[in-house]
C-alpha cells in the first residue's frame, strides 16, 4: 500500500489532483467553523446535545450543523435536487431525452440541478431560520434574510467545491465532501468513548465489543458493496462489409446494492418530519404524536425498515430500466444462453433483479438498524458513526481508489487494488 502510494505521488498529474483535493478539503473544514451572523451558536449546540434527532445530518455536515456555520446545510439541497430530477425522469419526457443526449444532455441536467439546488437551499434556509428562531439574537426580517442568504451561499460554495474536485481532483467531489464530513467526526467519537470510560459509564469490554462490531460491519459493507451478479451474454457473429463482428461472450454486472444509501436517506427524511415538527411545535397532542416517532420506538423502527425496503425497490426500478437493457442486448446481437431475445430475456432479468434487490433491501435495513444494535449490546450512545456512515465511507473510498488505480495504470504504475 505504501509503495503504491509513493508511485502515485511520482505521477505529476495525480500529485496535482491529490493536492488540489486536499486543499478543497481544507476550505470545507475552514467553512464549518465560520458562524452564521446573528445567531446564538451556543444555544443551538445545546439543542443538539439534548437529543440525537439531527445527529445523522450533523455527521454528514462534519459538525457544521451543530455549530450553525455557513455550511450548516452541507450539500443536502444538492443531493435532494439530484434525486428529485432523477425521479422526475419517469414523468417528464424532456429529462429522459436529456439523459440520452450524451455530454450536451449532461450539461443541461447539471444546470437544472444547480438552479433547483438554490431553490431548495432557500426553502430549507427559511425552514431552519423559523425552526431555530429562539436562537436568533434579533428575530426580525433582516436577520432571517441574512441567515437564509448565508446558508444558501454556503451550500452553493460547497456545490462549486464538489464540482471542482470532480473535474480537477480525485473522485466524485460531492461524495468526497460527505466523506470528509463523516471522517472529521472520528476524533469526536474517540473522545466520547474516552469520556464514557473515565466516568465509568462503560468498561473496556464494551469498547472491545464496539470495535469488533465496527470491524465486522466494515467487512460486511465492503463485501456487499463489491457484490455483483454476473449475467452471461453471448454475441452472435455479424458481417458488416468485409469485416466480421461479434462471436464473443460477456456479462452484465448487476449490483447487489444498486440503490446505494439513497433509500436510507429517503426513509430517514420522512420519519424525521413528525419528530422535527414536535421539536418546535409545543402543543400537547402534537408532542404526543411526535413521541411515537421518536428515535428507537417500536413504531419508528418498524416504519424505518418498511420504508427502506420500499424505497430500495422503488429507486432501483426508477434508475435501472430492465426493458431498455434487454432491448440493447437484442440490438447488439446478443442473447442470454438458453433464452430468446425480447420478452423472455426481459422477464428473466426482471426476476433476477427482484431477487437481488430484495437482498440489497435487507442489507440496507440491517445496516440502518446497527446503531440500535450497538447501543443495546454495548451501551454506547451519542456516537453517530453507524452502518449508514460506514456504507458511505467505504463506498466513496473504494470508488476513489479505483479512479486512482485507473489513472496510475495508464502510466504503468502498480496501483492500490493489487
Amino acid at each position: 500500500m505504501l509503495a503504491a502510494l509513493a508511485n502515485v505521488f511520482r505521477v505529476p498529474e495525480l500529485r496535482r489532483r491529490v493536492i488540489f483535493t486536499l486543499v478543497m478539503f481544507a476550505v470545507f473544514r475552514l467553512g464549518t467553523h465560520i458562524p452564521v451572523p446573528g445567531v446564538n451558536a451556543a444555544m443551538i449546540e445545546q439543542l443538539f446535545n439534548n437529543g440525537n434527532l439531527f445527529g445523522l445530518l450533523d455527521l454528514f455536515s462534519g459538525g457544521a450543523l451543530s455549530k450553525f456555520s455557513v455550511f450548516a446545510m452541507s450539500i443536502t439541497p444538492y443531493i435532494n435536487a439530484s434525486i428529485i430530477l432523477q425521479l422526475l425522469k419517469v414523468v417528464i419526457p424532456t429529462l429522459e431525452e436529456w439523459s440520452k443526449e450524451g455530454q450536451e444532455g449532461y450539461k443541461k441536467i447539471n444546470k437544472t440541478t444547480r438552479y433547483l439546488t438554490v431553490v431548495l437551499a432557500v426553502i430549507q434556509g427559511f425552514g431552519m431560520a423559523f425552526g431555530l428562531r429562539s436562537a436568533i439574537n434579533n428575530p426580525n426580517l433582516f436577520s432571517v434574510l441574512m441567515i437564509v442568504v448565508s446558508l444558501t451561499a454556503g451550500t452553493c460554495l460547497l456545490m462549486w467545491i464538489g464540482e471542482e474536485i470532480t473535474q480537477k481532483g480525485i473522485g466524485n467531489g460531492i461524495s468526497l465532501i460527505i466523506f470528509a464530513g463523516i471522517v472529521s467526526r472520528l476524533p469526536d467519537g474517540i473522545s466520547t468513548l474516552a469520556k464514557y470510560l473515565n466516568v465509568g459509564t462503560i468498561n473496556i469490554l464494551n469498547v472491545i465489543l464496539f470495535l469488533l462490531i465496527a470491524l465486522a460491519m466494515i467487512v460486511f459493507v465492503v463485501a456487499i458493496s463489491q457484490g455483483i451478479r454476473k449475467i452471461p451474454v453471448q454475441y452472435s457473429k455479424r458481417i458488416v462489409g468485409r469485416k466480421m463482428y461479434g462471436g464473443h461472450s460477456s456479462y452484465i454486472p448487476l449490483k447487489v446494492n444498486q440503490a446505494g444509501v439513497i433509500p436510507i436517506i429517503f426513509a430517514s427524511s420522512l420519519l424525521m418530519l413528525p419528530a422535527t415538527i414536535g421539536q418546535f411545535v409545543k402543543v400537547p397532542w402534537v408532542q404526543k404524536i411526535a413521541g411515537y416517532f421518536a428515535w428507537g420506538t417500536p413504531l419508528q423502527t418498524t416504519l424505518y425498515v418498511i420504508l427502506i425496503i420500499f424505497f430500495t425497490f422503488f429507486y432501483t426500478a426508477v434508475t435501472l430500466d430492465i426493458k431498455n437493457m434487454s432491448e440493447n442486448i437484442k440490438k447488439m446481437g446478443g442473447f442470454i444462453p438458453g433464452l430468446r431475445p425480447g420478452k423472455p430475456t426481459t422477464d428473466y432479468l426482471d426476476m433476477v433483479m427482484t431477487r437481488i434487490t430484495l437482498s440489497g433491501a435487507i442489507f440496507l435495513a440491517l445496516i440502518a438498524m446497527m446503531p440500535h444494535v450497538i447501543v443495546y449490546l454495548t451501551g454506547i450512545e451519542g456516537i453517530y458513526i453507524g452502518g449508514t456512515s460506514l456504507l458511505i465511507v467505504v463506498g466513496v473510498a473504494l470508488d476513489t481508489m479505483k479512479q486512482i488505480e485507473s489513472l496510475a495504470l495508464v502510466r504503468h504504475y502498480q496501483g492500490f487494488m493489487k
